[in-house]
């Protein structure tokens, strides 16, 4: 598999250095990726340069994936208005631990081949540097006309930021190229990958190999990831998707990539998966046929929900969304945690009724739960009514008797019921 060729038609190169195809071609690349430690998850904005290192594996080609503890340290001038949060060491060894498992579900760690992937941190090599010897070995080397030059120094020293610039942040570059310097120099790693915002700072590396070593280094960044109608890529109303399941659920992960646009689906389907371009072509062609169906996002949730977190939380994720739109779903409901079931019954209204009295020998009537303990109906004769035409169900099971005795066997993990009156109007009922 050729590399460029791969990334170029899932549209995933957005520069890339003269000779870096070239080096490719000629031999086993050894290639680095930087990820920001400042949390213990990914989220999907990550993913893009994770899906690079990758196909660059599947390629042939050695991954490196370097976690930022040092310059996690001083935080990344680009792109940013103000500076972030200095972490300390504890919490980088939390996070890079974490972040490792995540990334062992895309890159291959364990391989005996040579272009087995690694993890390295950028923190091992920096904690010993003194500041008079990284200024006097590294500083020397790079002018401060070729630092201001950069795209992320001049927007924060331009009147379009009021925040200015610590010296801290200036000299994150120099970190950054530091650590190309170090990985070319000890793994042989000749290429840095990253996202279109990092160019500059994969250049001041290129340079630093040169003017230290006299080596040949090379750059290949990849787009920044929008959305067609212009909004933030990866963002939702309550914050980032994120890979842990405890930030962002199977279920809610899966939800979002089921619910992008076409545009956006036909785009995200060659990034964030493995599929084809044959598969893909044929994908795009029944999305044509016929929208409706929308096999493009059905298959780019089903993909990327299995690759991140696993097969059985896809399936989950599927059987949790029919739920509200199922006539037969009892047992799928059942089977929901708690967690996956009150985010597929966000925005459903709900009652509070008393535990203790579903605990007690005699239980409830369900028609006087439905009426007097919470108003799913205005009267019992309209409760009454809809049960006798079969449009009242309990749990998704079709209510026959008014007179039925509710318990708190009956409830959903120990605390819930879901009320269904005729098609389309749903209560949650909490026991308290």
């Amino acid at each position: 598999m050729n590399f460029v060729e791969e990334l170029k038609w899932r549209g995933m190169i957005h520069q890339m250095m003269p000779g870096t195809e070239e080096q490719l071609q000629k031999e086993m690349t050894v290639a680095y990726l930087g990820i920001d430690p400042t949390a213990d998850s990914l989220h999907i904005g990550h993913l893009v340069g994770v899906m690079m290192l990758k196909h660059l594996q599947r390629a042939g080609h050695k991954p490196i994936a370097l976690v930022g503890g040092a310059t996690g340290m001083i935080g990344d001038p680009s792109m940013k208005s103000q500076e972030r949060k200095l972490l300390d060491e504890q919490t980088l060894r939390h996070n890079q631990e974490a972040i490792k498992r995540q990334l062992a579900k895309f890159l291959d760690f364990d391989s005996t081949e040579p272009n087995a992937a690694e993890l390295v941190n950028n923190y091992d090599w920096m904690k010993q540097f003194s500041f008079l010897d990284f200024i006097r070995d590294v500083g020397k080397h790079i002018t401060v006309n070729y630092m201001m030059a950069k795209d992320s120094v001049k927007k924060r020293l331009s009147g379009e930021s009021q925040q200015g610039m610590s010296f801290t942040e200036f000299s994150y570059q120099l970190v950054q190229g530091y650590d190309f310097l170090c990985l070319y120099r000890d793994k042989g790693c000749r290429l840095q990958l990253g996202g279109s915002d990092q160019w500059g700072n994969i250049t001041t590396g290129t340079e630093l190999i040169r003017r230290t070593l006299g080596g040949e280094a090379f750059a290949l960044t990849c787009p920044l990831i929008t959305k067609a109608d212009g909004g933030k890529f990866g963002k939702t109303e309550s914050g980032n998707v994120w890979l842990a399941p405890r930030y962002t659920s199977p279920y809610k992960f899966y939800q979002f990539w089921l619910n992008v646009s076409d545009t956006d689906a036909e785009k995200y389907i060659k990034i964030f998966t493995t599929l084809s371009r044959e598969e893909i072509d044929e994908l795009v062609a029944q999305q044509a046929a016929d929208p409706s169906q929308r096999p493009l996002q059905k298959r780019l949730a089903k993909e990327i929900t299995t690759m991140v977190h696993s097969a059985g939380d896809y399936e989950m994720a599927v059987e949790a969304s029919k739920i509200l739109f199922s006539n037969h779903a009892g047992e799928a409901l059942r089977r929901l945690d708690e967690t996956t079931l009150l985010q597929v019954m966000e925005g459903v209204p709900q009652h509070i009724i008393s535990l203790q009295a579903l605990q007690s020998t005699e239980g409830v009537k369900l028609v006087d739960l439905l009426t007097d303990a919470a108003p799913v109906f205005p009267s019992k004769g309209e409760m009454r009514k809809m049960t006798q035409q079969g449009g009242l169900s309990v749990n998704k099971e079709k209510a026959t008797d008014p007179y039925a005795t509710v318990t708190a066997a009956d409830l959903l993990n120990g605390k819930y019921l879901l009320v269904q009156r005729g098609k389309k109007n749903y209560f949650l009922l909490i026991a308290q």
